[in-house]
């Protein structure tokens, strides 16, 4: 009964961020995750099934060695995200552009062999998908309504541009990867919150 309160605490906290708020487009991959279009016509995603999606992919992360899972994004709003997260979870982050061979090319200074990958977004991240697939290594992906997720093993359906969202993601990612380790309890708070994993507006950018 906590658990099912402590879902509902969670679902309050984060339906302001824009997790579930997706694109105007809907491909036929992400169309089991959506629930019905907004007024404005943007198609909205089912925040019970990316909660659910989260869930497994923290169990998921945690059957392997950390230091064998990757996170990499070439978006720039999933920077802090994403170093925030893995300061928290001990993975290895690779951000900006993703190096041809990486994954692929033995003879590279900068090859890599990692047991899992897991990315920000299906189309900004696509050489690091196919590389994957290449080499057999699984990939969990967040993906918005308009993502083609044809290479992705496990879908976390969400709004991956936003970056209160991203931030979001992220942020009961690690909470749930740390529950799963058994370093943190369902009904406990993260030391940090979703504001500490988002990346910061400056002022030329408002300007």
């Amino acid at each position: 009964m906590i658990q099912q309160s402590e879902t509902e605490d969670i679902k309050k906290k984060i339906l302001s961020t824009g997790i579930r708020v997706g694109t105007q487009v809907k491909t036929k991959f992400m169309k089991p995750f959506i629930t019905k279009a907004s007024p404005e016509g943007l198609y909205m995603i089912d925040l019970d099934l990316t909660l659910e999606r989260i869930k497994i992919a923290a169990k998921f992360i945690n059957r392997i060695d950390i230091k064998k899972v990757i996170i990499c994004s070439g978006r720039e709003y999933a920077n802090t995200p994403i170093e925030k997260f893995c300061e928290v979870t001990g993975l290895t982050q690779m951000l900006g552009r993703f190096m041809p061979g990486t994954l692929t090319n033995p003879s590279l200074s900068y090859y890599i062999e990692p047991k899992l990958l897991l990315i920000s977004d299906p189309q900004v991240d696509s050489q690091a998908i196919t590389e994957a697939t290449n080499a057999g290594i699984p990939v969990i992906g967040i993906s918005n309504t308009d993502n083609i997720t044809s290479k992705i093993d496990l879908i976390i359906p969400a709004n991956n541009r936003g970056r209160k969202a991203l931030a979001t993601i992220y942020w009961l990612l690690a909470r749930d990867i740390l529950i799963e380790r058994g370093e943190l309890k369902e009904n406990e708070s993260l030391k940090y919150e979703i504001d500490d994993f988002e990346t910061k507006i400056t002022e030329e950018e408002i300007e």
